[in-house]
């Protein structure tokens, strides 16, 4: 999107991966919505870009009919009905897994905004726009998206541009098992996930286009350094390893204290994270274990992010009943992230932009937004904000 943001105009940066919502819609996505618009109107914001994940659901086959409700919601509701303007793009044609992302951008644009333009790819202009428009079965052949899915050796991810800035929504690969990505530090995963965003952040600042500053928001799936982790819960523990028979794999890891009647302390298997005590994890909003997480610290040059203050997003239990619950499937870490160049960073770091209008925090702490809660980024445009004529949006996605 490209348009003109004066002074003080406000920004909502969103990033939600909504698998779970389409298996609940009578409790998860109500709550999820609810969670959502009074989000909106607490903070104000002139422009709001939501970055969603898992458009349609883990079962995507059977869940994808949902989605379309679940936009018109958004497009509909009296808590949107100040943005006149909104372009959506949904890939759901998930017939053609050789390019489904299952990726989802929304762009709300407030009534006060002017002039507001967006990026056409192909013809390499900004267009007017007016009204609201929803993009689903044809992105690619959509010349105001670019959707990009990652070569066959990388593992999933997407991207969206805009302001003179750009957005980016994205989605990396998870670990696929806990006894794997415990066997070496830094795990497998994480090297995947590093090659993975480094070929994004290449094809951002390419010389295809002008280079501006740019935010990239969306499930980077960034782990805790499992092995690190383990070894601080359960330093004082022993391990006992079982194997399967026939293949002599490791299947199941059991620390156990060597007092205390021997107490199991955790239980790790492939898709098996139980701890014996969850609640370290939520204690002080976890801060304790942001020393293990050190993913993004080969991009520090590239990207920067505000000091979290949220415990970890993900994986929340399912349950609408529990809301600060964690599933014992994976160890919790901050998956959900907005993260931003050193340019676009300037843009939102001034000494006039006053702290209660830069917030970064998660939507809906109390109660159960699925199994990943979403993040946010809240702030307002100070004066110099970009060059005199910057004031664009592009938008592209990649997965």
């Amino acid at each position: 999107m490209a348009g003109k943001l004066t002074a003080g105009s406000g920004i909502l940066l969103v990033t939600a991966n909504v698998g779970s919502l389409f298996e609940d819609l009578d409790n998860l996505q109500k709550t999820w919505l609810r969670e959502f618009y009074q989000t909106v109107q607490s903070h104000k914001p002139h422009f709001i870009a939501v970055h969603c994940q898992e458009v349609g659901g883990k079962n995507y086959e059977a869940s994808m009919a949902h989605v379309d409700c679940f936009v018109k919601e958004l497009l509909s509701s009296d808590a949107m009905k100040e943005y006149s303007r909104a372009r959506v793009y949904l890939d759901e044609n998930y017939k053609s897994q050789e390019h489904f992302t299952a990726l989802g951008s929304c762009y709300f644009l407030h009534e006060s905004l002017k002039n507001i333009h967006q990026f056409d790819f192909k013809a390499k202009k900004f267009k007017k726009v007016v009204g609201k428009e929803i993009y689903s079965d044809t992105l690619e052949s959509t010349p105001m998206l670019e959707k990009e899915k990652f070569p066959q050796d990388y593992f999933p991810e997407v991207r969206t541009i805009s302001h003179a800035f750009d957005l980016v929504n994205i989605h990396l690969f998870h670990d696929a098992s806990n006894i794997l990505a415990r066997e070496k530090s830094p795990s497998v995963y994480s090297g995947m996930r590093q090659k993975a965003l480094g070929f994004v952040l290449d094809r951002i600042t390419d010389q295809r286009f002008e280079k501006v500053p740019y935010f990239v928001f969306g499930d980077f799936n960034f782990r805790l350094d499992t092995r690190q982790v383990i070894e601080s819960l359960c330093s004082t523990a022993t391990m006992q390893t079982d194997r399967v028979g026939d293949t002599n794999e490791v299947e199941k890891l059991i620390y156990r204290e060597s007092e205390n009647d021997r107490k199991v302390v955790l239980q790790l298997e492939k898709k098996l994270f139980n701890y014996i005590n969850q609640d370290v994890f939520r204690e002080n909003n976890g801060a304790l274990f942001l020393q293990f997480d050190s993913e993004l610290s080969c991009f520090k040059e590239r990207l920067h992010e505000l000091e979290i203050s949220f415990p970890p997003s993900y994986p929340y239990s399912e349950d609408s009943s529990q809301g600060k619950q964690y599933m014992d499937t994976r160890c919790p870490a901050w998956c959900d992230r907005v993260l931003m160049s050193a340019t676009a960073k300037d843009l939102v770091i001034k000494p006039e932009n006053e702290e209660k209008y830069l917030v970064y925090d998660n939507i809906g702490p109390n109660v159960c937004m699925g199994d990943h809660k979403p993040v946010y980024l809240s702030f307002r445009l100070t004066a110099g904000a970009g060059k005199p004529n910057a004031n664009k949006h592009k938008c592209c996605n990649v997965q």
